[in-house]
């Protein structure tokens, strides 16, 4: 239990610069192959500033079929972000939003957490659904288990797993019940992204994960197992840098990446927590290439929308 904190230094800046940030190269992640050739998204900015979809539904009944969309979360949500809009765009014709903070956990969104917070208040929770009023709020959290964010109080899971668990999993009620309070009559549902392995805490990964399941079932919300899509098909919470090359990857073979061997790389060799195939800077932005881990989760998220609103 000891070992995977001696690192805990090196993964904290791994996270806060995340991700897929390379010195030279766009800064816009390239359409998906798979989809039609969309517009550049205006859904993000790299100054990691919420800002809406144009896309204005056409009838009273439009929310059935273009969904609203809000999508929260840390640097994992950072580096997917452009690749989700994409896919909630051409799927469900989603209006879309994304405010992720690399760096960041749940407390980091709540309100009242004030200069504790490294979220500003117009991009809290509940600030976006009032002003946005999503029919869904997506949110992907590895889960900053080092005591990073100032709004932990410095809870760690290497020092104290319970109080850890327990404050975690009090964030995902408080932020929940933000959520819904200020949703009012227009609820939005909330998707909690379950994570991938870990091969530092796994049994911390799989612990954050049932915490989403509950508080999903207790909510009447709705949990996107995006982390079943980055591992091994027998082997849940064992971590993996390659895996067998899917169906869509060979019906799309940029996402193939070692075709040769019928594998596609998920992470890095110098990053097994990110899912961006760039190198990384200190400046958080969304992935600037293809990586298959990043389209592998965003589908998943995709679906489990999609199924709700078709």
């Amino acid at each position: 239990m000891r070992r995977p904190w001696i690192v805990g230094v090196l993964l904290a800046g791994l996270l806060l610069g995340a991700c897929g940030d390379p010195a030279s190269g766009p800064e816009q992640s390239p359409p998906d192959p798979a989809l039609p050739t969309a517009a550049p998204s205006p859904t993000t900015t790299t100054a990691q500033r919420p800002a809406a979809s144009p896309t204005t539904p056409t009838a009273a009944d439009a929310t059935a079929k273009a969904p609203t969309v809000v999508y929260l979360g840390d640097s994992l949500a950072m580096e997917s972000q452009k690749v989700l809009g994409q896919s909630l765009r051409e799927q469900v014709n989603a209006r879309y939003t994304s405010a992720p903070y690399s760096g960041t956990t749940l407390c980091d969104y709540l309100e009242g957490t004030g200069e504790r917070s490294l979220v500003p208040p117009a991009a809290k929770a509940a600030a976006l659904v009032r002003s946005l009023r999503p029919d869904f709020v997506v949110l992907q959290f590895w889960g900053n288990s080092w005591g990073y964010t100032p709004c932990m109080d410095g809870i760690t899971y290497a020092e104290e797993p319970a109080t850890y668990f327990e404050r975690y999993a009090a964030d995902m009620q408080r932020l929940t019940e933000q959520i819904a309070d200020a949703g009012g009559a227009r609820r939005p549902r909330i998707v909690w992204v379950s994570q991938g392995p870990d091969p530092i805490t796994p049994e911390r990964i799989r612990t954050v994960n049932a915490l989403y399941a509950a508080r999903a079932a207790a909510s009447h919300d709705l949990v996107a197992d995006a982390g079943r899509t980055v591992s091994p098909a027998t082997a849940r919470y064992t971590w993996a840098q390659y895996l067998p090359c899917t169906a869509y990857e060979h019906d799309h073979p940029s996402y193939c990446t070692e075709p040769g061997r019928d594998r596609a790389a998920l992470h890095r060799d110098d990053d097994y927590l990110h899912f961006c195939l760039a190198p990384t800077t200190s400046t958080p932005k969304p992935c600037p290439v293809r990586s298959p881990g990043i389209a592998r989760i965003t589908r998943e998220i995709t679906r489990v929308i999609a199924d709700r609103v078709g």
